[in-house]
């Protein structure tokens, strides 16, 4: 792996996942079995916004101190897992019509307060067609931002803190694709206008709870070392990681990524029956039993930054990217 500090790693070869797919369903037919929707995903998303803003209208009556411990264990686990259902519905994973899912995602979307469901899906379902493209996968770390953070801790963990600021910056860097459209203005609509009412209704501190479960849920965190487990290198080659630590139960099973590269229209509650069928494959490849410990060793080891990522030059026909947008 090059020196962290100088550059990514680039691989002249495809991602990986499209030849695994089909090397695991030429031996595993009985795998597209799995795939199909789940629109039970529903009932637990809307109990965690409706819990969430309880919560919130709750801990503004109490200390500060209250608020932020709340926040950083109660309120972070649910925002994730709300997140973790935003992700569901840009698959499409939960309802047949991609506008059921785009409304449900807005939901889930309410108690983060800051509008990036539509968002995220439109630069999610890239990530997965042109995975390690700089020009396309906003998932890549952009290299100024990849420069100014370093591989110190410090810089490593203000990066994290901060981590929605930086994914907004790579909009910026994705000139193919166009930033705005009707859903996304929507979904900005339908935030900030639940924003105001609930700081009318609850208050600030209710206001700053669920905010701080956002940062919390996505920064600097072990949750926020999701960001971490999914495609940063621990190892040489291997450039899309699974996590099967005890924390799926809390996450939707969000850490099997490997799993849902392979098989992107399996949705959560299958995910692990997959890696159970095609045990042979997903054994074989580096996995994270445990996010803090990722955590710890994101932040204090030198040898990873976010040059850590793999890159290869688009396949695609970027043109037609250009031509759909």
């Amino acid at each position: 792996m090059p020196n962290p500090r100088a550059d990514f790693s680039h691989s002249p070869h495809a991602e990986p996942h499209k030849g695994r797919t089909k090397a695991i369903l030429a031996k595993h037919p009985e795998i597209r079995d799995h795939i199909g929707k789940n629109p039970y995903s529903a009932i637990p998303t809307l109990i965690i916004v409706g819990g969430q803003i309880g919560i919130a209208a709750w801990v503004a009556q109490g200390p500060w101190w209250v608020l932020f411990l709340v926040a950083y264990t109660v309120g972070a686990m649910s925002n994730h897992a709300l997140f973790v259902m935003i992700h569901e519905a840009a698959h499409n994973l939960i309802f047949r019509h991609r506008v059921a899912n785009t409304l449900l995602a807005i939901t889930a979307n309410i108690p983060s307060l800051i509008p990036n469901a539509v968002s995220f899906q439109k630069y999610h379902l890239m990530h997965h067609s042109h995975q390690g493209d700089y020009d396309l996968d906003a998932d890549i770390p952009s290299q100024w931002e990849a420069r100014l953070v370093g591989n110190s801790a410090l810089g490593k963990a203000l990066w994290l803190l901060l981590f929605p600021f930086a994914q907004i910056t790579r909009v910026f860097r994705m000139r193919r694709i166009p930033p705005v459209d009707r859903w996304i203005v929507f979904n900005f609509a339908v935030i900030v206008t639940t924003d105001v009412l609930l700081y009318i209704v609850l208050g600030g501190p209710a206001v700053l709870y669920l905010l701080a479960s956002t940062f919390f849920s996505i920064g600097l965190h072990p949750l926020g070392a999701r960001w971490i487990q999914r495609h940063y290198m621990v190892d040489a080659t291997q450039e899309t990681y699974s996590y099967y630590g005890p924390a799926n139960k809390l996450a939707f099973n969000v850490g099997y990524h490997n799993e849902h590269h392979d098989f992107p229209s399996v949705p959560w509650n299958r995910l692990p029956q997959v890696r159970k069928i095609a045990a042979p494959w997903y054994d074989t490849l580096v996995s994270h039993r445990s996010w803090t410990r990722l955590l710890i060793r994101f932040l204090f080891d030198r040898k990873m930054s976010l040059f850590s990522r793999m890159v290869r030059e688009g396949r695609a026909d970027k043109a037609a990217v250009d031509q759909a947008g």
